[in-house]
Formats: structure tokens, C-alpha cells, sequence
């Protein structure tokens, strides 16, 4: 219990500093870095709680392409970090209330919890006896809440052609790939035969 106490509060101190420095940084490639070393803290936390399927997804999906999408784009894009300060120093009496109004919350939480016990939420497992918890959540997520599944599937991909319609515009000197035109093309509108003679090169 010793060892386990000292992971938690490593992985919880570790977790805090992070993600107070993520926001705090300047550069946005530190920021998403910051993030990714939050992530993998989150994981340890839910290692320790046993929940070793929410420790995977958190590192495979999270760090292994939200995280990683993050950074590309931030690596890839122009961010004006002046104007992006403006809109945060316009926006910080918001984001204080915001954060009052967590941290309220979460105090709460922790003192009525404090006083009722040890409260230990969790569903009935008679037919889960035996089994990892990945199975457990894979038996109830694909029987009991399939229909949930698939609508929250429907729902992300009707998101992701949204934002690749809002995305895809017509923008002034920028070439746009044309599909239809590319497709119907015939082999003469896409293959030159060029005789070359000894000596010469080829004029484009």
C-alpha cells in the first residue's frame, strides 16, 4: 500500500504541474508535449484503479493520434501567438469564473465524499465474474448499448464530413483539385510521346 500511495501522488503531482504548464507555456509545440506527458499520467492514475482498458485508450487514441494530430497541425500552421494572447486576455474574466466555479465543485465533491465514506460506484458484475475488464466492457458495450455504439459512430462521421465540406472551400490563388476532371480524362489527354534525338533534350 506504501508503493501504491507513492505512484498515486507521483502520478498525481506530475499530472497537476502538467497541466498548469501546458496552458502556460508560449510555445504551442510545448503546449502539446505538456499535454502528452498528461495523458500519460492519466494513464498511470487509471492503472492504479485497475482500469487498464481506459489506461489503453487514453495512450492509444489520445496520445497515439489526438495528441500527435495536435501537434502536426500546430507544427504545420502559422499560429499567431499575438493574436492569440488578445483573445485570452479578452477572455480571462470568463475563464477565472469558470475555473471558481470547478474548483467549488470539485471541493464538494471531495468533502461530502469525505463525509458519507467510501463510496465505490459501480454496475453489478455476477456475469462479469472472472472476467478482465476489457471483456467486461466489450460484453455490455456490444450487446446492451450496440444501438448507442452505432448512433455515436453515425454521429462522428457525419462530424468528419462536415468539417471536410466546411474546410474544402473555394479559395482565391489556390489550386483545387478536381476529381471529375482527372477521372474522365483520356490517355492522350494524359500520356506525351516524345521522340528524343541523340543529343538533343526535350523542350517543355
Amino acid at each position: 500500500m506504501v508503493i501504491y500511495g507513492l505512484f498515486f501522488y507521483a502520478f498525481a503531482a506530475l499530472l497537476v504541474i502538467s497541466s498548469i504548464t501546458l496552458i502556460t507555456v508560449r510555445s504551442p509545440v510545448h503546449s502539446v508535449l505538456w499535454l502528452i506527458f498528461a495523458f500519460f499520467n492519466t494513464a498511470g492514475l487509471f492503472v492504479l484503479l485497475d482500469a487498464e482498458f481506459l489506461a489503453m485508450i487514453i495512450v492509444i487514441v489520445y496520445v497515439g493520434a489526438v495528441a500527435v494530430l495536435f501537434l502536426f497541425v500546430v507544427m504545420m500552421l502559422n499560429i499567431n501567438i499575438v493574436k492569440l494572447k488578445e483573445g485570452f486576455n479578452k477572455n480571462l474574466p470568463i475563464c477565472i469564473l469558470i475555473a471558481l466555479i470547478l474548483l467549488v465543485d470539485i471541493i464538494l465533491i471531495v468533502t461530502k465524499s469525505s463525509e458519507a465514506g467510501n463510496i465505490v460506484l459501480s454496475l453489478p458484475v455476477k456475469d462479469f465474474v472472472g472476467l478482465t475488464n476489457t471483456h467486461a466492457i466489450a460484453s455490455v458495450l456490444y450487446t446492451r448499448f450496440m444501438p448507442i455504439f452505432i448512433i455515436s459512430g453515425l454521429i462522428l462521421f457525419v462530424a468528419m464530413i462536415s468539417a471536410i465540406i466546411l474546410t474544402h472551400r473555394q479559395r482565391q490563388n489556390v489550386r483545387r483539385q478536381m476529381a471529375d476532371k482527372q477521372i474522365s480524362r483520356s490517355v492522350k489527354q494524359s500520356i506525351s510521346i516524345v521522340k528524343v534525338e541523340v543529343g538533343k533534350g526535350v523542350n517543355g
